[in-house]
């Protein structure tokens, strides 16, 4: 009698000071609704001084976002944390509510480390956001996912916007983005991690990882990444009994023709938080495995790179320090990436054989894999790239007022933004915008322009008093040159923030341009021979009179300025030199 009543004590006084989530109570089949996640750290927060729950900005949901922060000696100030050298890591979950498994692995998490079940090495901080997108959240469902294992019921992809908010972290839509980047530059985390549940093809293993792409991040810390810290998450999770592997992203449906590492472009998570030297990481479970399964191995991932994070401590401090440096002496950056099929590494990768049989649905034949079928085998992986269409970076760039939304998003991320102190002529370089395409359907809120094509103009500009002046001595630096010039991946311009220079403002009657173009043909003896050239040229042209009239316009002092001419400009290190510009402008 008194082993059975100790026994019920101990469970009792466990279950009062440890707390049991719902995934532990459902014995792993259910996910911790919004409201559940919150108080489950509020009472943490309550009961534990290794923990602080804040809310750090606005959603769209307009419910508060909150950050967890972890601390061994109940320290919560970030600056010193960097002081001390501590290794920061930052977990962000729900992104993609419908799979929750970073949710229902982090609340455990956070419980055993502060239970002590789970030591928090003295050199690592740690800080969680419990749920990301919390209007898709609120949104639950269990129809939505028809890829996925469960949970009995999860959230929605969409947020109150029904934006995809890992794709928004370049474009900033959503004031979830806006929060986001505020806690990111607030904590300047060594490690990221968004937690996430992959679709796709099917196979045996339970965990999958993107890691961003080792180049992006720059020389030493690229390498080291590759060489030391990557290998050695695969080597812990094996220990645990999961076989890691990265992200499933095949080249074909022949499995014999490899896997390509995941190219994550700036308005992705990891590949944000990468523009900042940070060693960025989305953990992607199977979507078929039991919920169970995957949420395990998220704790165990998790748990690895709080133990990497240590053992790695000042490694990790001492790359990322270097890589930082490096990007402000940085002279020429790729604009974008692109897969090196010239270079790959074998992995083993344990999958299943693919049949054919008849479906029930269609009558028709349908493709499945056979589980009783398995195989392993070595296959390629390619994961280098080689930068593309690189750019020098100028001494500054300077934006006129009016563009508030782009320089407003710069000093959010951190960029320091100075105003011009009076009136100022400066020789500058600008870009006219020659070509570029919209897309025919809206891709999350915006007809995104690619394919960008422009001429560089050298000029003398008066600027006015006031207008912003970026200069490019900052650690943001790949940050400002990514997202400033036209044909980055996901640039500003990319993304529409510049769209009214696409579109003229005035024009001319043709019988009323008519004589004035005849005048300017007498007078400007270039143009002529400019114009007869080009009717040579182009038969066509030179039947059409509105096209003449037109070639005129353009290429008279008519023409409007504004029209195509991307509104930032770039102060050349050249220019800088003749001018004698300063920065007491």
């Amino acid at each position: 009698m008194k082993i059975f009543f100790f026994t019920i004590f101990a469970v009792v006084c466990f279950s009062s000071l440890a707390q049991i989530t719902p995934f532990e109570k459902s014995a792993g089949k259910a996910s911790a609704t919004y409201f559940e996640v919150i108080d489950w750290y509020r009472q943490l927060d309550k009961k534990f001084a290794s923990i602080q729950m804040k809310e750090m900005g606005a959603t769209d949901a307009a419910y508060p976002l909150h950050l967890v922060m972890l601390s061994s000696n109940a320290d919560f100030n970030p600056a010193n944390w960097r002081a001390k050298n501590k290794t920061i890591i930052l977990v962000n979950n729900g992104i993609h509510p419908g799979e929750p498994d970073g949710i229902d692995a982090s609340m455990m998490l956070v419980r055993d480390l502060a239970t002590n079940k789970i030591k928090l090495p003295e050199n690592v901080v740690l800080a969680f956001i419990p749920v990301y997108n919390i209007g898709g959240c609120l949104n639950r469902n269990a129809y939505t996912r028809a890829n996925q294992n469960g949970p009995l019921e999860y959230g929605f992809r969409g947020n109150s916007q029904n934006l995809d908010l890992n794709r928004d972290f370049t474009k900033n839509d959503s004031r979830e983005a806006k929060s986001f980047a505020q806690i990111f530059h607030y904590l300047k985390p060594d490690i990221f991690i968004d937690n996430h549940v992959s679709d796709g093809a099917d196979y045996q293993h339970t965990m999958t990882l993107i890691t961003t792409q080792y180049e992006k991040l720059g020389g030493e810390l690229g390498e080291w990444l590759k060489s030391t810290f990557e290998p050695a998450i695969y080597k812990t999770m094996a220990a645990k009994g999961w076989d890691l592997i990265p992200y499933v992203d095949f080249e074909s449906s022949d499995f014999d023709k490899g896997i390509k590492m995941f190219y994550d472009t700036p308005r992705y998570s990891s590949g944000y938080t990468a523009l900042f030297q940070t060693l960025s990481f989305v953990p992607e479970t199977h979507m078929l495995k039991p919920y169970k399964e995957r949420v395990r191995s998220t704790y165990d991932l998790m748990v690895s790179f709080i133990e990497l994070g240590s053992k790695y401590n000042v490694d990790i401090k001492t790359q990322r320090k270097k890589a930082m440096a490096a990007v402000m002496q940085q002279y020429s950056f790729p604009l974008s990436w692109q897969l090196d099929t010239t270079a790959s590494t074998q992995i083993v990768f344990k999958g299943y054989e693919s049949a054919f049989s008849e479906s029930n649905a269609t009558g028709l034949q349908k493709m499945y894999f056979d589980h009783n079928k398995p195989f392993t085998r070595n296959i390629k992986y390619y994961n280098s790239f080689k930068g593309v269409n690189s750019v020098t970076m100028p001494w500054a760039y300077i934006i006129p007022h009016g563009w508030y939304p782009v320089v407003d998003l710069l000093k959010l991320n951190g960029v320091v933004v100075d105003e011009l102190k009076r009136d100022t002529l400066i020789r500058v370089n600008s870009y006219r915008i020659t070509e570029y395409k919209s897309s025919a359907r809206p891709y999350e809120k915006h007809h995104r322009n690619t394919g960008v094509k422009y001429e560089t103009i050298q000029d003398h500009v008066k600027f006015l008093k006031g207008d912003f002046l970026i200069f490019m001595n900052q650690p943001s630096n790949r940050y400002i040159v990514e997202m400033l010039e036209p044909d980055g991946d996901d640039s500003f311009f990319s993304w529409n923030f510049f769209d009214a220079i696409l579109q003229q403002k005035e024009g001319y009657s043709d019988y009323r341009w008519e004589d004035i173009a005849a005048d300017i043909l007498k007078t400007d003896k270039t143009l002529f021979v400019k114009l007869e050239e080009k009717k040579a040229s182009d038969s066509n042209f030179a039947k059409n009179s509105h096209a003449i009239l037109d070639f005129i316009y353009k290429n008279s002092a008519y023409a409007e300025k504004a029209f195509m001419r991307y509104p930032v400009y770039r102060q050349e290190v050249i220019a800088l030199k003749q001018n004698k510009v300063t920065r007491a402008q």
